[in-house]
């Protein structure tokens, strides 16, 4: 028999609805309560396949040329897209232009394409140095970790590492000069000894930056690290 109540909650779950309801990000259609409408979330770029150590795309399942060849300090690295249009705007909304809510969408999507909420003991966002930090308000990998801590009931600290050398945008430097440019950045404190972690970032280039915090992270008795990134560019961009 119907509940009594189920008209009362069908106005309410409309009312609801009507409320939330938006725009999609990128086409401005109708997208309901979500950022994106259905047909531009499921355009954004993923990789069929990529390398298991840097992410990088197009590599088959065995670790590729570039990271048998030179081993960086993290362990593995999982990416929910590739770095290309449409993502790339959504990554720059994100951190240039304050959309906050992107994080949770990221968050949700990284956890949904690369299917790993177990194996890690610690969700660490990359930390931004506290110059940057007060400059842009908020830390963007920081707003993504913090809603993958609360899907993957894994603990999040910002507390144990932190950035200390405000370092040259990376963008802004030729490749080869990246790995030097990072040497020293980031300091640790030794309560990561043992522990799995996770490194949150949002796009993950050359993989300079998360190889020397993967280095500090390891100096300081990490067991394990990881990258969990929203995405990865090609090899060389």
């Amino acid at each position: 028999m119907p509940s009594l109540f189920q008209p009362l909650l069908t106005a309410a779950a409309r009312v609801r609805e009507a409320l939330l309801a938006q725009d999609c990000l990128l086409c401005q259609a109708a997208s309901g309560a979500e950022l994106l409408c259905e047909a531009c979330a499921r355009e954004l770029p993923a990789s069929a396949s990529a390398c298991p150590r840097c992410a990088v795309p197009g590599s088959s399942s065995a670790e590729c040329g570039a990271c048998l060849a030179d081993p960086p300090h993290y362990d593995a690295s999982r990416a929910a897209f590739v770095y290309a249009y449409p993502v790339d705007a959504l990554v720059q909304a994100l951190k240039y232009g304050g959309q906050l809510p992107l994080a949770g969408f990221f968050a949700h999507e990284l956890l949904r394409r690369t299917e790993h909420a177990g194996g890690v003991d610690l969700i660490m966002p990359l930390p931004l140095h506290p110059r940057r930090l007060a400059e842009r308000g908020f830390n963007q990998a920081a707003e993504i970790a913090r809603v993958l801590s609360r899907l993957c009931e894994v603990s999040m600290n910002t507390q144990l590492a932190r950035r200390v050398r405000n370092t040259a945008p990376q963008t802004a430097l030729p490749w080869r000069e990246r790995a030097t440019n990072m040497r020293g950045a980031f300091a640790c404190d030794p309560g990561v000894a043992g522990l799995r972690i996770a490194v949150v970032d949002d796009v993950m280039t050359t993989g300079a930056t998360l190889d020397e915090f993967a280095r500090t992270l390891k100096k300081s008795g990490a067991a394990r690290v990881e990258n969990w990134v929203v995405a990865r560019t090609a090899r060389g961009v």
